[in-house]
């Protein structure tokens, strides 16, 4: 049972299965606790630079809709009245959707991408749109259209992409469920780098539509402070959606949390990614927090990755779904165009179809291959990212010689490849007091038990 909460700094923590209990006992109401993470949103944005957009009318409107409902006893879900953002690159109707673009149409759109009519269904609030890095190009979070935007953990830092904003709000209390998406790591690395949590969903779980540019790499997923939060906005984010092509026709497993016992599960650890080194400080938390499952009775075995030059590989699908989007744009709106972005567009350009097609054809035996390591495993366990959060306004860290962010993004964009779920949970924290984050990676169709063993590490390294 919640007591009675002392600020709204208080009211902006709580998750959402406190929040419906509080409405439905009549302690708490939608309309304060959206007015307690409007306010902090607006009072985190100057310095985060987390929002595109706060949506005051919107969200009040929703706000008063919600607590008639609950009044009334006639909630559309448990998650009702539930502060909400949305990344800068789902369609939400009557709202503008610029990518983090200076190219695109400041028209309102008619529209909610499917995710977002589910969620809307469930009478969630939406309080505002959060940055990303220009079409989410990029791991990390700055655009032409909206400037940089920081960590809160230091405002030097990045808090990584590309659903940064959406991250950076998370930490910051500025709402309770937050829609990020992930095409290489987008919602495990600023998750990570932020100290949330954080799921790409099997592929398909959450319906997309229009398709990206980026093709069947790219999920739509929930990011919260807590597992427990992001099983809830899964749950009412996930179904069918006959403008998804994409999606299976089959039925995926049910959601729900359920006790992880640790002893006994079969776990390989992945400790070295396929490009780049560890950091030494996050190596050695990941190390220490392995041979506590280890003491806890799992089984751990060494795991590397299938296949080889698996960065190539991705390149061969990013890239050349970077042209395909640049090439929807006018000739004369390409100068406004992010640099880096227009650089691994017109690489992607120079591919011809047999090489696109022989990319294919190496992704499926890479992920048949993957499918069979979750066969033989329980879970992958990974390091969340190689390194913590760098310096905010990079795409890779300064003097590191590095010279793409996928190069210091190996332990994400893989899983991206092969569709498996793969969630992040916070594990510890540098020297410096950065995040570090645990990785979850778990069989197609499996979110269920990625996210119990995800919610019981969370216990065990909160503790």
């Amino acid at each position: 049972m919640i007591e009675t909460v002392s600020s709204p700094e208080a009211l902006c923590r709580l998750d959402a299965a406190s929040l419906a209990e509080a409405y439905k006992a009549g302690r708490l109401s939608p309309v304060e606790v959206t007015q307690a993470c409007l306010a902090r949103a607006e009072e985190i944005n100057p310095r985060l630079n987390a929002f595109t957009f706060i949506d005051h009318e919107g969200a009040l409107a929703a706000a008063k809709a919600s607590e008639a409902r609950w009044g009334r006893g006639e909630p559309h879900s448990d998650a009702d009245g539930i502060p909400t953002t949305l990344k800068d690159i789902v369609w939400v109707k009557d709202w503008h959707v610029r990518y983090g673009s200076l190219t695109t149409s400041d028209a309102l759109y008619e529209d909610d991408a499917p995710a977002v009519r589910l969620l809307r269904e469930h009478g969630v609030v939406f309080i505002g749109q959060t940055t990303m890095p220009e079409f989410g190009w990029k791991a990390v979070t700055d655009s032409p259209a909206f400037g940089i935007t920081r960590n809160p953990h230091d405002l030097s830092k990045t808090p990584g992409g590309s659903s940064g904003g959406a991250a950076a709000a998370a930490a910051a209390g500025a709402g309770v469920f937050h829609l990020g998406t992930d095409g290489g790591g987008s919602i495990r690395i600023p998750a990570a780098f932020c100290g949330i949590s954080g799921l790409k969903p099997t592929f398909g779980r959450v319906p997309a539509y229009p398709a990206s540019a980026f093709g069947t790499v790219a999920h739509i997923g929930p990011m919260a402070r807590s597992t427990a939060d992001v099983m809830a906005m899964l749950k009412i984010m996930s179904g069918r959606d006959l403008r998804d092509w994409h999606q299976c026709a089959g039925i995926l497993p049910p959601l729900q949390l359920t006790s992880m016992a640790l002893n006994g599960l079969k776990i390989g650890y992945w400790r070295q990614p396929p490009v780049g080194q560890v950091d030494t400080e996050v190596a050695s938390i990941i190390d220490s927090r392995i041979a506590q499952l280890a003491a806890a009775g799992a089984e751990i075995t060494p795991f590397e990755l299938p296949g080889d030059d698996l960065l190539a590989l991705f390149h061969a699908h990013w890239f050349t779904g970077a042209a395909a989007r640049l090439a929807a744009l006018p000739e004369d709106r390409l100068e406004r165009i992010d640099p880096g972005l227009l650089e691994i567009a017109r690489e992607g350009a120079a591919m011809n179809a047999i090489q696109l097609v022989q990319a294919q054809v190496r992704r499926a035996d890479f992920g048949a291959a993957m499918d069979a390591a979750l066969v033989k495993h329980d879970f992958i366990l990974s390091p969340g990212t190689t390194i913590p959060a760098f310096e905010a306004g990079a795409e890779q860290p300064a003097e590191s010689g590095l010279k793409r962010w996928t190069e210091w993004a190996g332990f994400s964009f893989p899983i991206n490849l092969s569709q498996q779920p793969a969630a992040v949970t916070p594990c510890g924290t540098t020297k410096a007091g950065l995040p570090v984050a645990m990785q979850v990676i778990g069989a197609r169709g499996a979110d269920s038990r990625v996210l119990s063993l995800a919610a019981a590490l969370e216990d065990m390294f909160a503790g």
